[in-house]
């Protein structure tokens, strides 16, 4: 196997990408998170031990707790993907338009939750599966 040809997949820059998204949704619900407990319990509880749990209430930090863990549902299995398209090097198609609809549903979802924005944010979701499928599609082919 030529390595070469692998550090050349646009597979892997988009893996890089998917981390971002990720470090988005760590960032936006510990923000959230820490800005309620904040309000609720001190400003000591976020710099302090955490003994006393803290599970948000509130809509804002309670959707992006449930963005971020409904992100991280489906992030190895794009992470599988990708870096499986890259090895099997083929960059057309299925493949990468089914990371590239992946990576967009999962960017639009974010804001269409924290807004509570019903059916719409369903639709991305849904999008972004069909994109996992049209990846494994290309793999499997």
């Amino acid at each position: 196997m030529d390595l070469s040809s692998l550090s050349a997949s646009p597979f892997l820059p988009m893996v890089g990408w998917s981390a971002v998204l990720l470090a988005v949704h760590v960032m936006l619900q510990a923000f959230t998170t820490s800005a309620e407990a904040a309000r609720t319990l001190g400003a000591s509880w976020n710099p302090g031990p955490r003994d006393v749990d803290f599970t948000p209430s509130g809509k804002i930090a309670g959707r992006a707790a449930r963005a971020s863990g409904n992100f991280r549902e489906t992030y190895p299995a794009f992470v599988a993907l990708a870096l499986a398209l890259a090895l099997k090097g083929d960059a057309s198609g299925w493949g990468i338009g089914g990371a590239w609809l992946w990576f967009a549903c999962r960017i639009v979802y974010i804001p269409l939750y924290l807004a509570g924005v019903p059916y719409v944010r369903s639709l991305a979701w849904v999008g972004s599966m069909l994109g996992l499928a049209a990846m494994f599609v290309a793999l499997v082919s």
